[in-house]
């Protein structure tokens, strides 16, 4: 047990560590103490005590000094957003003007899945993938008068393509950045994207 604190920062410092797998295993986990513990018991919202009510045992003395809706500092969500969704804000630029897309898919295939949305003060920016056998699906929306650095996976040689065409840099409104360990930077205008990397 980390409590809410510690286990806000868990999941991201996994992350930034090279260790999403971890990280994603730590999301799923259904055994106590988890996050989907609560779940397996009933639980619609993030309580205050992983166990504050069992099938087994009910509230089993756990309700005193409890909340069954507990504000958790965005917690495992906050990691969601950041990495496995990947919409971060840019520290250099305020108001996400500017902001970094780099989704983390599920390197266990366990999720195959992630869809989600910011509605930053230049409008929705929208994040999506979905993993394949051989390929992983992207979808992004960046609004109108920002731009992002989108950071996508290339380990093991994949190619990453946009609207079917492999993507070089003659790539039309989208320019190559840097590759840094298995990973290749784009910068991004505002825009609808559907990327594919396999």
């Amino acid at each position: 047990m980390t409590g809410f604190i510690g286990t806000a920062w868990l999941n991201q410092a996994l992350s930034e560590c090279g260790h999403s797998e971890e990280a994603y295993k730590m999301l799923l986990n259904t055994r106590f103490p988890s996050w989907l513990y609560p779940v397996t018991q009933g639980a619609t919202t993030i309580w205050e005590r992983l166990n504050s009510y069992t099938k087994e045992n009910g509230f089993g003395g756990n309700n005193s000094m409890n909340s069954f809706n507990h504000y958790a500092f965005g917690s495992v969500t906050n990691w969601l957003m950041q990495y496995s969704l990947g919409i971060a804000r840019d520290e250099t630029t305020p108001g996400f003007q500017h902001f970094i897309l780099q989704p983390t898919p599920d390197p266990t295939g366990t999720l195959t899945h992630a869809e989600g949305f910011y509605d930053s003060m230049y409008g929705r920016i929208e994040s999506q993938w979905e993993q394949t056998t051989h390929e992983t699906h992207y979808h992004f929306v960046v609004p109108a008068n920002t731009s992002a650095t989108l950071w996508l996976s290339t380990a093991g040689g994949k190619a990453i393509y946009l609207d079917g065409k492999q993507v070089d840099k003659t790539t039309k409104g989208v320019v190559l950045g840097s590759a840094i360990r298995d990973k290749q930077s784009l910068n991004l205008p505002a825009g609808s994207y559907d990327f594919v990397v396999k």
